[in-house]
């Protein structure tokens, strides 16, 4: 139940960007402020991650969740109700708001996991599970709003989105095993959770991935024209297959070098589509297999934080790796726009290839990563709030 409470949940936080670009362009007239009011939405989302994940480990998840999903709720109310023709400067700022205060149920529901689940193999495959179900809601969350928009209205969109948000993310913070959840105790680091050297190589690793993330959309909408779509969701797919079988078989990779051949061959799939035959059918099976290395990725390194986050910081530490996947998706984006024009769309996939190695590269000879070598003096720091979280619930 708590689970599928963070699907849904998490469901709409996947239409903001396209729910507000659609209608900032209808209320503007200009697709160049469209694109503004995402980008603003992005970097807010990208910077308020990791600070509402610093507020949850210092506070729990309830408060900081219920807060933030009210704030996200009324800004995204108060897009809805903008009148025609409004100066761009208002729905900039509300755009920042909803992406400061996007909650995050993501990294709560994550943090959970190693409370709920017992054995590492078990949590694994609760961590692959996640990652396939992240991928279903951005597989089906914009195809909704856009749905929603052209039957309802784009504000009524984004007033549906905001009560999904408000409700679900309530339901979620009131669930027994959310409230229960409480900091560790234990002295935090200094600097939080990027204080740790593992957590730091994980951080790249992923604005690597990000970037394969951002060339490759790119590079598909460039090169496929009216096929870009099926295209698009055939790697989405492609992910969600990926995350099933993960699950199945054990839930990714167990450590750092394990983690590296999975980013190869994240790299070499993407880069075999710049050979990719002419049509449809050709694309269409390589752009699937790439993406079936994504959620076992994710899956990978969300099992990798318990190790390497400091005692006191998982939240925060999720929080940073979806923060730095978006970094690094805004990154490849504008990088493989910029080759597109210089040399065509195939260049794309030439720097989707090539982060995805680079982050293989630093996986497999980051000496910080878990099962590379583990950093003198790490001790697991959550083991008294597990104890404690297993004793609330078994008592429900």
């Amino acid at each position: 139940m708590l689970f599928s409470t963070s699907v849904v949940a998490r469901l709409p936080l996947a239409t903001f960007s396209i729910g507000l670009l659609v209608h900032v362009e209808r209320l503007t007239g200009s697709y160049a402020a469209a694109g503004a009011v995402a980008g603003a939405l992005a970097v807010a989302q990208g910077a308020g991650g990791p600070l509402l994940g610093r507020l949850v480990d210092r506070r729990g998840q309830t408060a900081v969740l219920l807060g933030s999903a009210l704030v996200a709720g009324a800004a995204l109310v108060a897009v809805a109700l903008l009148p025609a023709g409004v100066p761009l400067p208002a729905p900039l700022l509300l755009a920042a708001l909803i992406g400061f205060a996007t909650p995050p149920v993501g990294a709560c529901m994550r943090t959970l996991i190693p409370l709920l689940t017992p054995g590492q193999d078990r949590q694994r495959r609760a961590y692959a599970v996640d990652a396939a179900a992240t991928e279903l809601t951005w597989i089906a969350g914009p195809p909704l709003a856009l749905a929603v928009g052209s039957l309802a209205g784009t504000g009524t969109a984004l007033v549906a989105a905001a009560a999904v948000v408000v409700a679900s993310t309530a339901l979620f913070a009131l669930a027994p095993a959310s409230r229960g959840w409480r900091p560790t105790g234990a002295r935090r680091a200094r600097g939080g959770a990027l204080a740790s050297a593992a957590l730091r190589t994980l951080v790249i690793v992923l604005v690597g991935v990000g970037i394969v993330f951002g060339a490759t959309e790119v590079a598909v909408t460039a090169s496929s024209g009216s096929a870009a779509g099926l295209l698009l969701g055939l790697w989405g797919a492609g992910s969600l297959a990926g995350g099933v079988v993960a699950a199945r078989l054990g839930g990714g990779a167990h450590d750092g070098r394990a983690f590296a051949l999975l980013l190869a061959a994240l790299g070499g799939g993407h880069l075999a589509m710049i050979a990719a035959p002419a049509g449809v059918a050709g694309p269409a099976v390589l752009i699937a297999v790439a993406g079936s290395t994504i959620a076992p990725i994710l899956a990978s390194a969300y099992g990798m934080v318990d190790r390497a986050a400091p005692a006191g910081t998982a939240t925060e530490a999720f929080a940073w790796l979806a923060t730095a996947t978006a970094t690094g998706t805004a990154l490849g984006a504008a990088a493989a726009g910029a080759l597109a024009e210089l040399t065509g769309p195939a260049s794309g996939f030439a720097l989707a290839g090539a982060a995805g190695l680079a982050a293989a590269s630093i996986a497999a000879f980051g000496r910080h990563l878990p099962g590379n070598r583990q950093p003198a003096g790490r001790r697991p720091g959550r083991q008294a709030g597990s104890e404690r979280l297993g004793r609330l619930v078994a008592s429900k």
